[in-house]
C-alpha cells in the first residue's frame, strides 16, 4: 500500500501542470462554444459540425505523436540525453508532416461537407470556419511535440502557463472578431475561427522560443534540424503511433460519428450535442492529463529499470482518476440544466442537452478508466491488441447501439448518448484487464 500511495503522490506532481494545460486546451474549445452559442443556435449547430471533423483529424495526429513523449522519458530515465534529442528530432518533423497532411486533407474535405447530410441552415454557416480551424492543425501540431518535449523532461508548468495564456487571448480574440468590438467587424462563427488560428499560432511560436533556449533542455535538445534523419527511428514511432492513433479514432470518430448522427435528427440535437459534449469533453481532460504523466511514468520505470513499480503507478493512477471522475458524475447528474444554460438561452436545446448531460455522468469513471488504462499499456509499447479492443468497443459495439437506440426507437437523441457510454465501459474494463495481464510479476521481467 505504501509503495501505491508513493507512486499515487510522485504521478499527480507531473500531472498536476499536465492536466491544468489540458484543461486549459479544452477551454478554448468550451469558451468558443458559449461565445458563439449566444450568436445563435445554427452558429451553434455549425461549430458543433465542424469541430467532430476537427477533433478526428487532431485525435489521429496525437495518436501519432504519443510515442514522441513515450521515447523520449525512456531515453531520459535511462540517462541518455543525446538519444532523446534524436526523439525530439524525429518527433519535430513528424509533427510538422502530420499537420500539414491532415490540413490538406481536411480542406479538401469540406469540399464534400454536403454529403454529411447536414441541415442545409447548418451546411450554409459552417464556411469559412471549417477552413480556418482546419489551417490551425499545424501549429496546433507543433505545439505538441514541444510541449510532450517539456513534459517529458519533468518541466511541465512552463507548457501549462502558455496554455493558459493562450485561453486568454483566444477568449478576447473572439470578444474582438465574433461581436465586432474594438472597432473591428462583427463576423460571428468566422470570427471565432480566425480568434482560434491566430491564438493556436502564437502558441507554437512563444513554446519553441522557450525549449529552444531554456538551460534545462540543452542536452536533451537537437543541435542540427536540417540534417539526414533515420528512417528506422520514424519507422519505430511510427509502429508505435499508427496503432495509437488508429485506438483514439475509434475512440474520437465514435463521438464525431455521433455528433452527424445528431445532425441528421435536426439542428436542436445537434446544438444540444455540442453543449454535452464541450462539458464531457472538458472534464474528459483530467484523466487525459493523468494518463500523460502515467504514460511518462512508466515509460521512465521501465527505462530505469524499475519493473516493480509500473503496476503500483497504473493502478493508483486508476484511484485517482475514480475519485475526480466520480465528483464530475454528480455535478452532470445534478447540474446539468444549469450548466447547459450557460452555453445558450433557447429552452428545447437546454433541457436536451440537460438529458445527454445525464448519460454522461454515467459514463465518467469509466471514461476516466479507459484513458489511463490505454495509457499505462503505452508506457509498457503495448498497442496493438489495445487498438483491436477499442476498435470493437466504439465501432462493433457503441455506435450500432446507439444508432439503433437514437433512429430506430423511441429514446430518439439520447439513446445516441446510451450507445457511448456503452462502448466507454466495454474500453475500460477491456483495458484494465489488458494491464492486469501484463504487470503480473512474472510477465513483466519475463517481457
Amino acid at each position: 500500500m505504501t509503495s501505491y500511495l508513493q507512486e499515487a503522490r510522485r504521478t499527480l506532481v507531473l500531472a498536476g501542470p499536465i492536466m491544468v494545460g489540458q484543461l486549459s486546451q479544452m477551454l478554448m474549445g468550451v469558451t468558443d462554444a458559449i461565445m458563439i452559442g449566444h450568436v445563435g443556435k445554427v452558429p451553434l449547430a455549425a461549430s458543433a459540425f465542424a469541430g467532430s471533423i476537427f477533433g478526428l483529424f487532431f485525435v489521429i495526429g496525437i495518436g501519432l505523436l504519443v510515442p514522441v513523449s513515450v521515447m523520449i522519458s525512456r531515453a531520459h530515465g535511462g540517462g541518455d540525453e543525446a538519444e532523446a534529442a534524436e526523439w525530439m528530432g524525429h518527433g519535430a518533423v513528424l509533427s510538422l508532416g502530420a499537420g500539414i497532411i491532415s490540413t490538406l486533407l481536411m480542406i479538401a474535405l469540406g469540399m464534400q461537407l454536403h454529403r454529411f447530410g447536414q441541415p442545409a441552415e447548418v451546411l450554409a454557416a459552417v464556411n469559412p470556419y471549417f477552413q480556418l480551424i482546419a489551417v490551425s492543425l499545424v501549429p496546433t501540431l507543433m505545439f505538441q511535440v514541444q510541449r510532450q518535449f517539456a513534459e517529458a523532461l519533468e518541466r511541465p508548468m512552463v507548457p501549462m502557463v502558455f496554455m493558459l495564456i493562450g485561453v486568454l487571448l483566444n477568449i478576447f480574440l473572439n470578444w474582438v472578431l465574433i461581436y465586432g468590438n474594438l472597432g473591428a467587424p462583427a463576423m460571428g462563427l468566422t470570427g471565432a475561427g480566425w480568434a482560434t488560428l491566430i491564438s493556436r499560432t502564437v502558441g507554437m511560436v512563444v513554446i519553441f522560443y522557450w525549449v529552444s533556449r531554456a538551460r534545462d533542455f540543452r542536452a536533451a535538445w537537437p543541435a542540427k534540424w536540417f540534417r539526414r534523419y533515420s528512417w528506422p527511428r520514424f519507422r519505430e514511432l511510427l509502429q508505435l503511433g499508427v496503432p495509437i492513433a488508429m485506438s483514439m479514432t475509434f475512440e474520437g470518430g465514435a463521438f464525431g460519428a455521433a455528433a452527424i448522427m445528431m445532425g441528421w435528427l435536426g439542428s436542436t440535437p445537434l446544438a444540444a450535442h455540442q453543449i454535452a459534449i464541450s462539458c464531457a469533453a472538458f472534464t474528459f481532460m483530467i484523466p487525459l492529463g493523468l494518463s500523460m504523466a502515467v504514460s511518462i511514468r512508466v515509460g521512465r520505470a521501465v527505462g530505469g529499470g524499475r519493473l516493480d513499480a509500473v503496476r503500483p503507478i497504473g493502478f493508483s493512477a486508476q484511484i485517482i482518476s475514480a475519485v475526480i471522475m466520480g465528483a464530475f458524475a454528480l455535478l452532470f447528474v445534478f447540474a446539468g440544466e444549469q450548466l447547459a444554460r450557460g452555453f445558450v438561452d433557447e429552452r428545447d436545446v437546454v433541457l436536451l442537452a440537460a438529458e445527454f448531460l445525464v448519460v454522461a455522468g454515467i459514463f465518467q469513471l469509466a471514461d476516466g478508466a479507459q484513458v489511463v488504462g490505454a495509457a499505462s499499456l503505452r508506457g509498457l509499447k503495448d498497442v496493438k491488441l489495445p487498438t483491436i479492443l477499442t476498435a470493437l468497443a466504439y465501432w462493433g459495439f457503441a455506435l450500432p447501439l446507439g444508432y439503433w437506440l437514437g433512429l430506430h426507437t423511441d429514446m430518439g437523441a439520447p439513446g445516441i448518448w446510451v450507445g457511448l457510454a456503452g462502448g466507454l465501459i466495454f474500453a475500460a474494463f477491456a483495458l484494465i484487464g489488458r494491464f492486469t495481464v501484463l504487470t503480473r510479476p512474472a510477465r513483466l521481467v519475463q517481457d
